[in-house]
């Protein structure tokens, strides 16, 4: 029963991959002489260290044949510069594949987000977000089955904001036309690949209407090379009504849209089926892929073993599938899945259980 759980979203992030390797060649990583794989593991803050050593041992546990490269990205300001440590920047481009838990970013002060450093570090342009319900978990919501590509590189999260006057602060949205065409395409031929007939692209022309507007136009001239596959344009605000209140409508579309509007449509999408917890994500480049847990470093339960590694382990099988270890992604996804289905005592608190973290990556295992 449980093979079938999140098959579609399986299919989908695979065909990810398939249009990766068609605009950048193979990166899907190379095994060495004795068949096995580097990957960098950046283990994160708050709970990342917890949730990383939880996938560290499941993967022990299911004999996945990946040697993990941890690595430190603290950051360091260079003429007011965000910057990664060299010796992880290294890493990543060495292995080409990374998996990431949750890193803390500071409000208002401090450094730049080392998320979006990290996408511009290493040309992550395309975010890609499934949710579908799980099996076994309710939510008041059922048979979710949404895909978003948000575009991971600028828009309103360009970083480009002065003062003008005290008091008195101008953030600058950027949009270009080269960043649109790459994510928009991303989008169609995602869509052809996993047979969703449909693409829709959120925007806020209306008020937008140069910024928004090139998306939407980049939009409309791409969609000519694909005939076979719908294109509906809807509000950024349309877009999240409808989506609250009847997700089915986006069954079988492939939602693209900029930076912002991305970054709350997929976190408004895995409330739909119970979180971030339970959510995976895989952010494409032309050169790297990074598979991350997208939910906070909840520096609150830091080291108390309450934190769930759901996310992370779903984002990891998408990694694996990125580099066709099918059947360990397989093995690992069945059993996450099964373990959430067995009932509150095998599951952590954020999904109304009792487990601690250690107890559910003990369930998991069993259940390999």
């Amino acid at each position: 029963m449980f093979k079938s759980i999140n098959r579609q979203t399986t299919t989908a992030f695979m065909s990810a991959r398939s249009y990766s390797q068609k605009i950048a060649g193979q990166f899907q990583g190379v095994p060495k002489s004795n068949g096995r794989y580097d990957v960098t593991l950046i283990k994160g803050d708050g709970i990342g260290e917890e949730i990383s050593n939880s996938v560290v041992r499941i993967y022990e546990a299911a004999n996945v044949p990946i040697d993990w490269e941890s690595v430190d990205v603290t950051p360091s300001l260079i003429n007011g510069v965000t910057t990664i440590p060299k010796p992880a920047v290294d890493s990543i481009n060495k292995n080409k594949i990374a998996l990431k838990g949750p890193l803390a970013t500071p409000v208002g002060k401090g450094h730049q987000s080392m998320n979006l450093t990290l996408r511009r570090t290493f040309g992550l342009f395309a975010n890609v977000r499934p949710c579908k319900s799980i099996q076994g978990y309710k939510t008041p919501y059922e048979n979710v089955d949404t895909v978003l590509i948000r575009e991971n590189t600028e828009g309103e999260y360009s970083g480009i904001e002065h003062v003008i006057v005290p008091g008195v602060v101008q953030s600058i949205k950027l949009i270009t036309k080269k960043a649109s065409e790459r994510v928009i395409r991303y989008a169609f031929e995602h869509a052809r690949a996993t047979n969703r007939p449909e693409i829709v692209v959120v925007h806020k022309a209306s008020i937008m209407k140069l910024s928004d507007g090139l998306f939407v136009n980049c939009a409309k001239e791409i969609s000519k090379e694909y005939p076979d596959i719908k294109v509906r344009y809807e509000l950024i605000d349309n877009t999240s009504l409808r989506l609250a209140s009847d997700p089915s409508i986006y069954s079988k579309s492939v939602m693209v849209m900029p930076n912002l509007y991305g970054d709350i449509l997929s976190d408004l999408s895995s409330g739909l089926i119970g979180g971030l917890g339970l959510t995976s994500s895989g952010n494409m480049g032309e050169k790297v892929c990074i598979f991350e847990a997208v939910h906070g470093s909840a520096p609150d339960i830091a080291g108390k073993g309450l934190a769930n590694p759901t996310a992370l382990l779903l984002s990891s099988c998408m990694m694996l599938r990125h580099m066709s270890l099918n059947d360990y992604a397989d093995k690992i996804e069945n059993a996450v899945l099964k373990t959430i289905a067995s009932g509150p005592e095998n599951r952590t608190g954020d999904l109304k259980g009792t487990a601690s973290t250690s107890s559910f990556t003990d369930a998991i295992i069993k259940n390999l």
